[in-house]
């Protein structure tokens, strides 16, 4: 038996959104040890790590849409990695919803 035709499957039920202090970012560049160079929306460009808790868990490349954390102290350099975005349909609904129109021009 066949399967009978999908329809688009740009269905996306949850999408986790940034909260309070949380900032979406782009990352630029893997500078090994758990730590990358992330471009967040804000503007600013920090140096990211992954958490130990997550350091498993997520796995991070170059160009990957995350959520970051900013640091208390020294928030504007450092953060933490806390989500990534898991396929092109999540990226699609932050853009067509403009979350993501500060820095589009980066991809």
């Amino acid at each position: 038996m066949s399967r009978p035709p999908q329809e688009e499957e740009q269905q996306v039920l949850r999408v986790r959104l940034p909260i309070k202090n949380e900032v979406l970012g782009i990352v630029q560049q893997r500078l090994g040890g758990s730590r990358m160079r992330v471009l967040c929306l804000d503007g600013k460009e920090r140096i990211c790590r992954i958490p130990g808790r997550l350091r498993r868990a997520l796995w991070v490349r170059e160009s990957d849409v995350v959520i970051i954390e900013p640091w208390e102290l020294g928030g504007d350099e450092k953060g933490d990695v806390i989500y990534k975005y898991r396929g092109k349909a999540e990226v699609d609904f932050l853009k067509k919803k403009g979350y993501l129109k500060n820095i589009e021009e980066e991809f």
